[in-house]
């Protein structure tokens, strides 16, 4: 990542953070709904609450623990964020994104964004995990609207690459020397917090979406916007509205999460390893 200008709120942020968790790791992960236990166990551990840290916004979602941890997770040094913000909670995209530019601020240099998602394409079932190799933002917002300073990023980002192909290599290779059973697909970003009904998940299905969600997409902007090399890998928690005739709810969700942990959480641990 080359060096970019941040916005002050986030170097204070950051300067704050260095006061009370000393060195930072270089490799960093965001933690999506039910995920955060990916990283329990972490030795060395040093952590503050996020809703601590000047100017960050406060996670308000089950399933996110709200806690921003510095450690070694099986001897590799991580900044693991355990629970993101989103837009349904009533945060503007430029609050949503401000913990990617904080963990960029750190010195993080490869993040790798988890989420939980629903399949649309119907070879994916619960469980399955999904390199995202590319987005639909339906979200409809931009986390870069507004005043742009050319020394932070690009009036104007390429999104033709979105996803880190450096961290994408290495998600494939590990997934294939691990085994571990992957799918490659395209995530549909919605705002939520509502589920989709099954005329829109029949709509993304036909403008290509693999998997639907209400986070991550807004993230990789930034990150994109930044050079910060980030890739999003996705745990399929429910089959999406009118795929199956299960009614959805967020706690089948976190119970699904926490089944797949055990392969997710092995992947994670040798992706990062990697970087």
């Amino acid at each position: 990542m080359t060096s970019v200008r941040l916005p002050e709120n986030v170097t204070q942020a950051a300067k704050w953070v260095r006061d009370r968790l000393g060195e930072i790791p270089q490799r960093g992960i965001v933690l999506g709904s039910g995920l955060g236990v990916l990283v329990d166990g972490m030795t060395s551990a040093r952590d503050v609450a996020t809703e601590e840290i000047p100017g960050f916004p406060p996670s308000t979602v089950v399933g996110h623990a709200g806690r921003l941890v510095a450690g070694e997770l099986d001897g590799v040094p991580v900044l693991a964020l355990k629970g993101r913000v989103h837009g349904y909670e009533g945060y503007s995209q430029e609050q949503v994104v401000f913990p990617v530019r904080l963990m960029a601020a750190l010195g993080v240099t490869h993040l790798l964004l988890t989420n939980a998602v629903g399949s649309i394409n119907r070879l994916y079932h619960p469980g399955d995990l999904v390199l995202v190799e590319d987005q639909i933002n339906l979200m409809f917002r931009n986390p870069l609207r507004g005043p742009n300073d050319p020394e932070m990023g690009p009036r104007f980002p390429d999104m033709s690459a979105s996803v880190c192909s450096e961290m994408a290599s290495i998600v494939r290779d590990a997934a294939r020397d691990l085994a571990t059973p992957l799918r490659v697909g395209v995530m549909g970003g919605v705002t939520g917090p509502s589920y989709e009904t099954p005329a829109e998940i029949r709509t993304l299905g036909r403008i290509g979406a693999d998997i639907v969600g209400m986070s991550t997409i807004p993230e990789l902007i930034a990150a994109r916007h930044i050079g910060l090399c980030a890739v999003p890998i996705s745990c399929v928690t429910n089959y999406a509205a009118g795929i199956s005739a299960q009614q959805l709810d967020h706690s089948e969700v976190t119970e699904v999460a926490e089944r797949a942990r055990g392969v997710f959480r092995t992947l994670v641990v040798e992706v990062l390893r990697r970087c």
